[in-house]
């Protein structure tokens, strides 16, 4: 840019030169000076780009919260003047709130009987044998050695009427030649899969809870002969799930494979939660998991490779849809701000309405409630469409030609109008994958995402 600077000159200079020179010298640093402006201008929108990206967070954009504290100020904040003297709720649980453990537990493992010893008075220690009152008190106790070594000795007789030789069954909770019983191998398959343990604490916890010694290549044989037993029940439940089910929550995930991204899908509704580990995030893997069309209702985000595919009706993720208004506001822009709030308020409302429908199941309330908020929806988009920038007309132009896919729910409330259920299905998979770091091939990938199947389910 420096080369393009035309060279200092002063009064004395300027005045000897000819008309015609002096006329260069304006046409040129006039066009010097539309080039820096257009670059000023390049910069100053980069500045405003990285601004924006600089407050994105888990409420504006896809951002996990986990990654909100590291915005967070490391200064306490002050409350505002007229509500430093207003009394604040105190944490945990409030007047009236309903407790579990103070109802006491299911079952009473074993009776204790405390009797008192030496009388406080006299020292003596006869006390009659009917107890005056009687205090219960029930607690959960962590027991010496939770995990017990048993050793089987099968023994092969001889039968006395027809002199047969026959040997005693092993027990169905030990397989002959593993060390550990299925109870304790289940145990670890879930503090591998659910806990996220490495197979070094995994071996500190059995010798701190039964004081035994496990070798790390048991703990991976371990982990591999569960994967081999849930396999058939995965494949049955692959084949279960492509057919109709009421409605479905669908959503992928990145994962690393030495070193290349793969992809990690779930398929999740209230009753199961299936992964499958594929190559891509296309519509050809979708296909392979649900089938070229799907006589249900699909909730999920609007990523580009749900549009189009063929299902009974599709309901796209509003949470995702106020994020994305969210960052509207946040955007320099003529009518951004104005367009995000009324947006944001309108998904506010639904999420309102719906919880109360959901708490009440007042269908008649309901029912006059989506009356109005369509056409406060269709009004509020129409008043805006033609005025909106780039990113918010995108959005808008997705509220008009995919309005029956967005608000679905409002004619079927029994569809949830987010995809919350398939994304905290997938939070067990993303903890599992930083604490692992991928897997190492895709079979261990699928191996993993078979054992994420059985213990999400």
């Amino acid at each position: 840019m420096n080369q393009n600077l035309p060279q200092d000159l002063d009064r004395e200079s300027l005045s000897q030169l000819s008309k015609e020179e002096l006329v260069d010298i304006i046409i040129e640093q006039s066009k010097v000076i539309r080039e820096l402006q257009k670059i000023i201008l390049e910069l100053q929108q980069e500045i405003e780009r990285l601004k924006v990206s600089r407050d994105l967070d888990s409420t504006n954009s896809s951002k996990p919260p986990s990654g909100d504290i590291l915005k967070k100020s490391e200064n306490k904040t002050v409350p505002p003047q007229d509500q430093s003297n207003q009394p604040k709720k105190k944490p945990g649980g409030q007047p009236g709130h309903q407790g579990k453990t103070r109802k006491g537990y299911v079952r009473v493992d074993r009776y204790e009987i405390l009797r008192p010893t030496d009388c406080a008075y006299c020292g003596q220690k006869a006390f009659t044998a009917e107890a005056v009152k009687v205090e219960k008190h029930s607690v959960a106790q962590l027991v010496e050695r939770p995990i017990e070594v048993v050793e089987y000795q099968r023994h092969t007789c001889v039968c006395e009427s027809c002199g047969n030789v026959q040997t005693a069954a092993w027990p169905q909770d030990m397989i002959p030649g593993q060390d550990l019983g299925t109870s304790l191998q289940a145990f670890l398959g879930w503090a591998n899969n659910y806990a996220h343990m490495p197979y070094e604490k995994q071996q500190e916890m059995l010798w701190e809870l039964g004081q035994i010694e496990i070798g790390l290549g048991t703990l991976v044989a371990t982990n591999e002969r569960i994967q081999q037993a849930i396999e058939p029940s995965v494949t049955e439940l692959s084949s279960w799930v492509k057919q109709t089910q009421p409605n479905i929550h669908v959503d992928e995930t990145p994962w690393s494979v030495k070193g290349v991204k793969e992809w990690l899908w779930v398929v999740a509704n209230s009753e199961f939660c299936l992964f499958t580990a594929a190559d891509t995030r296309s519509r050809a893997e979708l296909s392979a998991i649900l089938g070229t069309e799907y006589q249900g209702v699909i909730i999920s985000d609007d990523f580009s490779v749900y549009n189009g595919y063929q299902a009974v009706s599709q309901q796209k993720c509003l949470a995702h849809l106020r994020r994305h208004f969210k960052k509207l506001i946040q955007l320099p822009g003529l009518h951004n701000k104005t367009i995000g709030e009324t947006f944001v308020d309108l998904i506010d409302e639904a999420f309102r309405s719906y919880a109360q429908w959901f708490e009440t199941l007042d269908s008649t309330s309901y029912n006059d409630w989506v009356k109005q908020f369509k056409s406060k929806v269709q009004s509020s988009v129409k008043q805006w469409i033609n005025l909106a920038g780039a990113m918010a007309g995108n959005l808008l132009r997705s509220l008009r030609d995919k309005a029956s896919q967005w608000w679905y729910f409002l004619d079927h409330p029994e569809v949830p109008p987010d995809n919350n259920q398939a994304e905290r299905s997938l939070r067990l998979a993303v903890t599992k994958r930083k604490v692992s770091g991928g897997s190492r091939s895709m079979e261990r990938f699928q191996h993993t995402a078979n054992l994420l199947t059985v213990v999400q389910s």
